[in-house]
């Protein structure tokens, strides 16, 4: 597993590359709930997620080839993978699905990427893009399953940790796993990560479950950011150890959960970066007594004009 010393480790790394994002201090009142919320706004961080996190910390750990680098992606890490290598001035190609919105495709190009869109699922991007690494030698920047990306995604707890001491409980959305393995790994048991999923996206649900990483079902309104077809190896362990519950939210919660960020605080979050706010909203998620919530808000990229109706 990746430690406490890995993620401050990735910190200490990247801190000049990345943003260290706001924390939003919510009462009851303002979203409608029984209880007060923090609310840790990494839709604010670089290319509109947590991802160039991750990617900084992949890329600065090691000295890429002359072929550059190379990821597949739903459309977020390779807006981060684009967004980093032009950072350090190096080349790099990203495979997405048929399924990324074309408003994250542009985005990934605009940073000066080659962008190939190849398979119906991430699963199918990620075999095409190595396929293509086996070509050309590029560095491969996994999306959640290599060690230096969870640990740089753990630099979001060790943020959220300083600014919100006081939570027990901190909510994350779930694709591939990358995002709540880093951060579990960090709090390690001082507050409990409850991850959040689409019912159509339960990678980790069913990993859970079953004890191992298996093969779950693609689909819904998050599928883009949150669509991994299993969870990484890595993460897993993780996972078992300190994520303390996995829930499912309906495409409708996550949808009302868009409209509520907008509607409230007038912050534009795609389907994914809303999942975990919609645990709560929609009671899938109910903490315990005097329990002190957090919610990681992780992406914004979506077309402001089409936030998606409840």
């Amino acid at each position: 597993m990746i430690s406490r010393n890995d993620i401050a480790a990735a910190a200490a790394r990247i801190g000049r590359y990345v943003r260290h994002t706001p924390v939003l201090h919510l009462s009851a009142e303002e979203l409608g709930l029984e209880f007060p919320i923090t609310l840790k706004l990494e839709l604010l961080q670089h290319a509109g997620s947590f991802k160039p996190r991750g990617a900084f910390n992949r890329l600065l750990s090691t000295t890429a080839p002359a072929a550059g680098v190379i990821a597949a992606s739903g459309g977020n890490h390779g807006m981060a993978v684009a967004y980093a290598a032009r950072s350090l001035g190096m080349r790099a190609e990203i495979f997405v699905p048929t399924l990324t919105p074309e408003i994250k495709v542009a985005r990934i190009a605009s940073y000066g990427a080659r962008v190939m869109q190849v398979g119906a699922t991430y699963a199918e991007a990620l075999a095409a893009s190595r396929e293509r690494q086996a070509t050309t030698g590029a560095l491969e920047v996994h999306a959640y399953d290599h060690a230096h990306v969870l640990a740089g995604q753990g630099t979001v707890g060790r943020e959220f940790e300083q600014d919100a001491p006081e939570l027990t409980h901190v909510l994350v959305a779930t694709g591939g796993g990358g995002l709540i393995g880093g951060m579990a790994a960090w709090y390690a048991g001082s507050a409990q990560v409850i991850s959040v999923e689409p019912e159509g996206c339960p990678a980790l649900h069913d990993a859970l479950v079953a004890g191992k990483p298996v093969e779950a079902a693609v689909g819904g309104l998050a599928a883009d950011s949150l669509g991994a077809r299993r969870v990484g190896g890595l993460m897993f362990p993780i996972a078992q150890a300190w994520v303390t519950g996995a829930v499912l939210v309906s495409d409708a919660a996550i949808a009302a959960a868009q409209q509520m960020i907008w509607d409230r605080l007038r912050l534009v979050a795609e389907p994914g970066g809303a999942t975990a706010l919609a645990a709560l909203l929609s009671g899938a998620f109910r903490p315990p007594d005097k329990a002190r919530v957090g919610v990681l808000v992780c992406g914004a990229n979506t077309d402001p004009g089409k936030v998606a109706q409840p």
